[in-house]
């Protein structure tokens, strides 16, 4: 059965490079995932715990996360490397930008980091249960949402630069609560996509690293469905 998602549109015969004897599994998957959700939530809360470093952690684990993130899925042989990197320098940015919303809205971090796992536990029981199939049409359509959702926000930060913003994105009118539903929504569906790339890896017999690779996408995917729930629940608290 081949997958409908691109990623997967690959050889792993000619991938293995070095790790033949090992192909990926699900309990390895599990674990690496458990990994790096231990590595990014320690690294926020030290980050939450020192406020003096605000800026450091948010623009420094912003950007080195974003490096390792580009390496690890673009050669994705490095991501027993790269993947743990990304999940502490995300979690120092986490941690801060928590800390900052928090500030303003008390309680407003858990709230949305409640809500982050329990979108997880429905998105996965409407996959595992095959209520939602992924398929060729969905997935052209969670990833051309998903490269739109990035464009505007691109335009947004281009714009900020001479001081104008795209109003709908920050305001917390009846637009701006609509998008961020709408951007929430298709995070969510990413989530499916990540089961997909995991399941067929597996079926594959990918190589061993791919349990790193695919452990990296799943909390990519995470932690911008953390922070879009979380900038939600601010534009509904200042309501």
């Amino acid at each position: 059965m081949e997958s409908s998602n691109p990623l997967l549109n690959r050889s792993w015969d000619r991938e293995r490079s070095g790790e033949e004897s090992r192909a990926m599994t699900f309990p390895g998957m599990v674990n690496k995932t458990g990994i790096l959700l231990l590595l990014c939530f320690g690294s926020a809360v030290f980050s939450w715990s020192q406020p003096e470093f605000q800026t450091l952690f948010l623009f420094g684990g912003m950007i080195g996360a974003l490096i390792a993130c580009l390496v690890g899925t673009f050669v994705p042989t490095t991501t027993p490397f790269t993947a743990p990197a990304y999940a502490l320098l995300k979690g120092l940015c986490i941690g801060a930008v928590s800390q900052i919303f928090n500030a303003r809205y008390p309680g407003i971090a858990l709230n949305a980091l409640l809500l982050t796992f329990a979108v997880l536990a429905v998105m996965l029981t409407l996959y595992t249960k095959r209520i939602i199939r992924v398929n060729d049409r969905l997935t052209q359509i969670i990833i051309f949402s998903t490269i739109a959702i990035g464009v505007l926000y691109l335009v947004d930060a281009l714009l900020h630069i001479f001081g104008v913003r795209v109003p709908f994105i920050h305001d917390s009118g009846i637009f701006g609560v609509v998008f961020s539903l709408v951007v929430v929504g298709v995070a969510s569906f990413n989530l499916l996509l990540d089961f997909d790339l995991i399941e067929h890896s597996i079926r594959q017999r990918a190589p061993a690293y791919m349990e790193w690779y695919c452990g990296m996408a799943l909390l990519i995917t995470l932690v911008w469905l953390y922070l879009e729930i979380l900038r939600l629940l601010s534009k509904l608290n200042r309501r």
